[in-house]
């Protein structure tokens, strides 16, 4: 198959957080008035596989492709039920819902899913003081953690972090969790839409939860809580890239990495990869060229890399996040160990770091 950059279309959820801030703090055009929440950049969920929209295989799903070529658009190799990472863009002008996604052995064992949601944040941008909610405080336990989210008194059993535009956290799966309000983030994910919230109000309307549903929630939650996990942000950690380029790795796990690059003005850098690149702009409009193919990439709109282009050039100015799905060893220990990192700074990145 003659690949080329893909792209994919971009479902907008319209829950009761979000705001205008992907439209006007991002400059992302061609979204419906009134709030928008989220926009998913890539996504092969059950019944919301993104569509091509451009070239050869316009009107092919996203999981038409990966059922045809996976190891051709993922990586060498790779097999699996679905495109494995989810990308997203989230307005949180309001405060998300206090939540927590399955992990894996969870997800299986009381959802039947075949994996949970692992995910990560990037702050794109935050109001002075903004804060999100990571992780329960050590030593709660389910009977205080059960009172507390019946009292909506989060703060007497979650940690509230300081939340700063460029830094990212990784969150496990299990992790209660929580960010807003005035915070605009960019989120990779594993492939899922698995939750328990503990709201007694619908996230996508905001109307009122009867009572029993809403307590069965907290019971499902608790149920699926890891107390263990408390990530913290990070600012990410730097690595050569040559003059002129800034390549930041965010965050790594055995699900996803993510980067973030930055390239001055009349640099052209060429990137070799051998697994599929999600790549979303960050900043102005910026040119793509893979596979023979030039694309101009705006303000917050994403494009999907196929393993088999091998290489892509950038056109600065450029300011661009891009997910993968890693090789530990080779793309993310071994270069930040030749960079003169240490294993406990390597490791802060996220899972299956450390040494």
């Amino acid at each position: 198959m003659n690949w080329y950059p893909l792209r994919l279309s971009s479902p907008v959820r319209d829950y009761v957080f979000g705001g205008r801030a992907i439209a006007e703090r991002l400059g992302r055009t061609g979204l419906p008035k009134g709030p928008v929440a989220e926009t998913w950049e890539v996504s092969d969920l059950e019944g919301e596989s993104a569509v091509v929209s451009n070239g050869p295989l316009a009107g092919c799903t996203l999981r038409e492709l990966i059922e045809d070529r996976p190891g051709e658009l993922v990586c060498h190799g790779w097999n699996g039920p679905h495109f494995p990472v989810l990308t997203k863009f989230i307005d949180a002008t309001g405060m998300l819902p206090v939540h927590l996604h399955a992990d894996d052995a969870t997800a299986r064992r009381l959802q039947a899913q075949p994996n949970g949601k692992t995910e990560a944040w990037h702050i794109l941008d935050a109001v002075p003081g903004a804060t999100a909610l990571v992780g329960v405080k050590e030593g709660v336990g389910h009977d205080e953690l059960r009172a507390a989210l019946l009292e909506q008194d989060f703060d007497a059993v979650m940690r509230r972090l300081p939340v700063r535009p460029g830094e990212t956290v990784y969150v496990p799966g299990g992790t209660l969790h929580s960010f807003g309000p005035r915070t605009l983030v960019y989120e990779i994910e594993q492939t899922s839409d698995i939750q328990q919230h503990a709201m007694p109000w619908s996230m996508e309307d905001g109307s009122t939860l009867g009572r029993g549903e809403w307590h069965a929630g907290i019971e499902r939650l608790l149920e699926e809580w890891r107390p263990e996990s408390r990530p913290d942000f990070q600012p990410g950690l730097r690595i050569p890239a040559g003059e002129d380029v800034e390549r930041v790795i965010c965050c790594a796990g055995p699900y996803f990495a993510l980067e973030r690059w930055r390239v001055a003005a009349g640099v052209s850098p060429v990137c070799r990869f051998d697994t599929a690149l999600v790549v979303s702009n960050a900043g102005a409009p910026v040119a793509v060229e893979a596979g023979g193919w030039c694309e101009t990439l705006g303000p917050a709109r994403t494009l999907l890399l196929p393993a088999a282009l091998g290489l892509v050039r950038v056109s600065g100015p450029a300011d661009l996040l891009v997910g993968y799905l890693p090789n530990l060893e080779r793309d993310i220990r071994a270069p930040l160990a030749a960079s003169g990192y240490g294993p406990q700074v390597i490791a802060s990145l996220g899972e299956g770091l450390a040494a």
